[in-house]
């Protein structure tokens, strides 16, 4: 069993590098993917505790896109996870930093945006919570919560942060043609990530899957910590028919999404080791 979708303090999760390993390992994984969001600055870290756990790390990470197709008369958000990618990798590591400058720089807007709206909360509050890598808005999240300003994680987002959300300013995206590219340009391959936030019904999503798998895509993350069995299903037969590879994960992000483990998601979640396999033989050279 294994977990290709994790997160740490390095992006949105809790915990660091070497605890979601360690929760890996007390799961019985035999390997286990880190993927924070536009960042490999865990790696090291990890790969050091698995290395003493004996547990395989997959290096990767997580692409925020933006994505236009003829179903939806508008762009959707779309997640694209890059997996076999290392620090210092280019070109992918180059437009990580640009993602990362230009995240701070719309953490600094968020805040003065929130202080206008009468919310008491500093950045530093914000990076103390962050344990200093990676701030993003679950970390403001918590600090309205900790202020009492909302009641929970979701309450923000829904009526502050969230694309909805009184405060809500946008951040740099890719294309998931761009995150492509980029993975492939970098020895990595791309997948994308919980693919039903995008669609109404999995039927959608096959002429979309189909444009993307001709230029490069190898994966659907079909096995998500948060589908069904029957979601799951259906996932993994589209994938299979159009000659994409079946990934999965937990999506695992500790306290700020505390109903998904590591390795078992809601509790049913199953990846097969296999679908290690089936990736790595998709890179190219392999």
């Amino acid at each position: 069993m294994i977990d290709l979708h994790t997160h740490s303090y390095f992006s949105d999760g809790s915990e660091s590098p070497s605890a979601v390993v360690e929760l890996a390992k007390k799961a019985g994984l035999s390997a286990i993917a880190l993927t924070d969001h536009d960042r490999l600055d865990g790696l090291g870290e990890a790969r050091v505790r698995a290395s003493e756990l004996g547990i395989t790390l997959v290096p990767g990470c997580e692409l925020s896109c933006v994505w236009k197709f003829s179903s939806r008369e508008k762009e959707v958000s779309c997640h694209m996870l890059i997996y076999f990618v290392e620090m210092g990798t280019e070109p992918l590591s180059s437009e990580l930093l640009r993602l990362q400058n230009d995240r701070d720089t719309r953490n600094e807007r968020l805040i003065g945006k929130l202080n206008e709206l009468g919310f008491e909360i500093s950045l530093e509050e914000v990076s103390l919570i962050a344990k200093g890598q990676g701030i993003g808005r679950p970390h403001f999240a918590q600090a309205l919560v900790n202020h009492g300003y909302v009641e929970g994680i979701q309450d923000a987002f829904d009526q502050i942060l969230g694309s909805s959300g009184i405060a809500y300013i946008p951040k740099a995206r890719l294309t998931p043609l761009d995150a492509i590219n980029l993975a492939n340009a970098s020895g990595g391959i791309a997948v994308v990530a919980h693919p039903l936030i995008l669609v109404d019904s999995v039927k959608d999503l096959i002429e979309p899957l189909k444009e993307l798998r001709s230029f490069g895509l190898v994966g659907l993350e079909s096995y998500y910590g948060r589908y069904t069995k029957s979601e799951r299903q259906a996932l993994v037969s589209l994938a299979r028919d159009l000659d994409l590879v079946p990934s999965g994960g937990s999506d695992y992000h500790g306290s700020y999404k505390p109903d998904l483990n590591v390795g078992t998601g809601l509790g049913d979640l199953l990846v097969p080791d296999q679908v290690l396999e089936e990736l790595a033989g998709r890179r190219v050279g392999a």
